[in-house]
């Protein structure tokens, strides 16, 4: 069976993108979908603000995203996958510095620990802006992170584009499977922009539902 190919584009660093990633990664289970993986950044998306909405004022985003550039530049997007992941579970255990938890991840992942060092590098921000300017170009600087774009069967071929679905929790089994169809007849519908529900909760990063 043709698969739908659902393309990914999220900032490291959001706990919120995190629980829509393993949504996803549920969803492969369940449905024919694969996900490619590729990089966005909280930190171009807000250049040139007068207020960053981050509080990011030391540039501290940039050192995950720029690390992650560096691997799917050198590595593809599939090592950029289990990066990804090991940055939130291996990586995370470590606690909430950077530095040390990229170690961590790149280890867990199978990655050469040296490209940690792009994080304090700029020889990837190229990369960076260029895969941000990908994805947010499908859909506009309106949103954040992180923007799906999915096409084939499931579509009708149709390249359907849409930001988030933010939840705080990660769908299992058929869950999973129910709010990937929801989402692609919502976004797939002509004019359609914008559909929210009750107030944020906490991300819970372990809690599948």
């Amino acid at each position: 069976m043709d698969k739908t190919i659902a393309d990914f584009w999220f900032d490291p660093s959001c706990p919120y993108t995190w629980i829509t990633s393993r949504w996803l990664v549920e969803v492969e289970k369940v449905r024919p979908v694969e996900v490619r993986w590729h990089v966005m950044s909280l930190s171009v998306l807000n250049e040139g603000r007068d207020e960053d909405p981050e509080g990011d004022t030391e540039g501290y985003l940039w050192v995950p995203v720029r690390v992650c550039a560096a691997v799917r530049q050198e590595y593809g997007q599939q090592a950029l996958g289990r990066l990804y992941t090991a940055m939130w579970t291996a990586g995370r255990a470590r606690g909430t510095d950077w530095a040390g938890a990229l170690d961590a991840a790149l280890a867990a992942a199978g990655l050469p620990a040296e490209l940690a060092g792009a994080g304090m590098s700029t020889a990837y921000d190229e990369a960076v802006r260029a895969s941000h300017a990908e994805g947010i170009g499908l859909i506009g600087e309106h949103v954040g992170t992180p923007v799906v774009a999915a096409a084939g069967p499931a579509t009708g071929g149709e390249r359907v584009v849409f930001f988030g679905p933010v939840i705080s929790r990660i769908p299992t089994g058929e869950r999973a499977g129910r709010l990937w169809d929801g989402t692609l007849l919502v976004a797939s519908t002509p004019g359609f922009h914008e559909l929210k529900g009750v107030s944020h909760e906490e991300p819970r990063l372990d809690d599948p539902s």
